[in-house]
């Protein structure tokens, strides 16, 4: 997709408010994991939970030292994991920061694994993995219309409803199988697209994370369409999307050369949008923009 991320050093950190860093763990590579591209998620005790793109020493990952991990890391910096996705049905390469339910239970997406509907990895799949470890696949996309390759996490309502996108699949003409979705997933595993975006030209494609208001609508980014960009990509250089809970999309704003990828948004309580983009800005040294952090107002 436009706007991939580079490869990574991994490893979590601490920062207090007076600018002390510690590091409370840097992986190995092995089967401790590899490659950490989303921030970990916290409990009420203290413990950490986050995804590795790579590493836990599945074998059906080509060219890696593994198809990703699902971790613990202990206040004491001692990590565990909990799961090793294997490559096949049960998923590989996570990419984005789990949900954890107040049972302990971790919910994620992987961008490939489950069916063999995209390539030899598979489209991605929803997953959840208990606190003991066991993992179960809650929905395996086919990348046709209900979508293809989930790239960012997910967000839950008070039903136990999950919603989220998927950077390819929808049916509409980009790389795939679509431009991406939206799609809701019920406690009871059925899914159901409630977005197909229709290219660059049109209303933007290939979306990363959302967020949802009080009023069940939904804002987000996607990481190609709307103005063309004198550098980056010549699908556009992103827009910010709304959502509508009876799934009426709106281009809120199409960023230009001075913002190129937004990586998501997140919301104040006057209903203005902050977020940040991967390119775009001010030059860095080597030809390369660096990214900026922007504000949209409502």
């Amino acid at each position: 997709m436009e706007g991939e991320r580079p490869a990574t050093v991994t490893g979590v950190f601490r920062l207090t408010p007076s600018g002390n860093e510690k590091v409370l763990y840097a992986f190995t590579g092995g089967s401790d994991g590899d490659e950490l591209w989303a921030s970990p998620i916290l409990d009420k005790a203290g413990n950490l939970y986050g995804t590795t793109s790579e590493g836990g020493g599945g074998t059906n990952c080509l060219g890696s030292s593994g198809c990703g991990t699902v971790f613990e890391l202990a206040p004491d910096g001692t990590e565990t994991v909990l799961h090793a996705f294997q490559g096949g049905t049960d998923g590989a390469f996570p990419v984005a920061s789990l949900l954890i339910d107040k049972d302990g239970n971790l919910y994620g997406t992987t961008e490939e694994g489950g069916s063999d509907g995209c390539n030899s990895y598979g489209c991605g799949i929803v997953f959840k993995v208990a606190p003991d470890g066991t993992e179960t696949v809650l929905y395996a996309f086919q990348g046709g219309i209900d979508g293809a390759e989930p790239e960012s996490g997910l967000i839950v309502d008070k039903a136990g409803d999950f919603y989220g996108t998927t950077a390819g699949g929808g049916g509409y003409g980009c790389d795939e199988g679509g431009c991406g979705t939206v799609f809701e997933l019920t406690p009871s595993s059925a899914e159901s697209v409630l977005y197909r975006f229709e290219g660059p030209s049109v209303d933007g494609a290939f979306p990363n994370g959302m967020i949802e208001d009080t009023s069940g609508n939904f804002f987000g980014t996607t990481e190609a369409g709307g103005n063309l960009c004198t550098k980056g990509s010549n699908l556009g250089c992103g827009t910010i999307f709304e959502l509508t809970s009876n799934g009426t999309e709106t281009m809120l704003y199409s960023f230009s050369s001075r913002g190129i990828f937004p990586e998501g948004v997140i919301e104040d309580e006057k209903g203005n949008l902050y977020g940040v983009t991967s390119q775009g800005g001010r030059r860095c040294p080597g030809g390369l923009h660096c990214g900026t952090v922007f504000e949209l107002k409502r």
